[in-house]
Parts: C-alpha cells; sequence; structure tokens
C-alpha cells in the first residue's frame, strides 16, 4: 500500500469529496430539507449563489433536475462519506466504486451543461460564467473516470494471459 502523500491522484479526489459533502448538505439538498430546518445560513449561501450566478436549477429547477438532487443525497453523500475512508485505507474496492461514481456524474452534469446551454434570454456572459462551476465537475468527473477505468483494467490484466491482454 503506496502512502497517501505519493497518490497524487487519490490526493484531489481526498479533496473534492472532502469539499463535496458541505455542498451536497447546505447547497445541493436544500429544496430538501423542511423550511423549518432550514438554517439562515443555508438561505444566505443559496441567495449569494443565484444572484451571482443566475443558476435557473435553483429558482425554477426542471423536473428532472429534482432526481438529481435525491441522487445527491441518497447516492454522492453516502458514497463520499466511504470514498475519503477509502482514499485513506487505500481501499481496492475504490476503482469500482469512483468508476460509477464518475459515469454517473459525468452524464448529470452534461445534461446540466446542455440545458442551461439552451436557456433563452440567457447572456452568453451569464452561460460563461455558469460554466465555471458545470464544466471543472465535468472534467474531473471524465479525468476520475479515465483515472478508475485505467487502474481497473491494469488490476484485471495482471491475471490475464498475453493474448487475453492483447484483446482488451
Amino acid at each position: 500500500m503506496a502512502s497517501l502523500l505519493s497518490r497524487k491522484r487519490d490526493l484531489i479526489y481526498l479533496l473534492f469529496f472532502i469539499i463535496h459533502i458541505p455542498v451536497i448538505l447546505c447547497v445541493d439538498t436544500f429544496p430538501l430539507y423542511p423550511a423549518a430546518l432550514r438554517p439562515q445560513f443555508m438561505h444566505d449561501i443559496r441567495s449569494f449563489y443565484i444572484t451571482t450566478y443566475h443558476d435557473r436549477f435553483f429558482t425554477t429547477p426542471p423536473a428532472w433536475f429534482m432526481l438529481y438532487i435525491w441522487f445527491e443525497l441518497l447516492y454522492h453523500l453516502p458514497l463520499s462519506v466511504w470514498t475519503i475512508g477509502a482514499i485513506f485505507r487505500d481501499d481496492p474496492r475504490l476503482p469500482i466504486h469512483l468508476l460509477v461514481f464518475a459515469t454517473q456524474t459525468a452524464i448529470t452534469t452534461s445534461t446540466c451543461i446542455a440545458d442551461y446551454m439552451s436557456w433563452s434570454g440567457f447572456s452568453s456572459t451569464e452561460k460563461f460564467e455558469l460554466g465555471k462551476l458545470y464544466v471543472p465537475y465535468l472534467a474531473l468527473s471524465i479525468f476520475m473516470g479515465v483515472d478508475m477505468y485505467a487502474r481497473l483494467t491494469s488490476k484485471l490484466g495482471r491475471g490475464l494471459t498475453s493474448a487475453e491482454k492483447k484483446a482488451i
């Protein structure tokens, strides 16, 4: 097992998931909280975000976007908590879990990007500003997916014959 400090990509993923958990809890799943359980700081963060980015997903979300919010609560949150420990342990199951996470995240983020790019009455500058948030998230998920696929291929390839490796 390699030291965490020597696993640079895992350090990036660790930082991402440490940041991702409070974002899920304080921003992304905001609509799922009963109004009485929403502390003022969550309203303040949301107001700042909406004022700054004019993100319609947070003001007038399409029906499918609520499904994505539930994904955040029911899939991203538990996986993110597990992943932090798994990175520290160098858990051999990490690549398969993060490949699924990366694929799901790339699909949902791409959907959001495609949707906001079609918003009428939304300037190119506003779309560019939203892109500063969504595109890096998409890029990280693609990078993570390619990395996890490569890790799995490498692990699976160790037990294959030369002919089987060529077939991959």
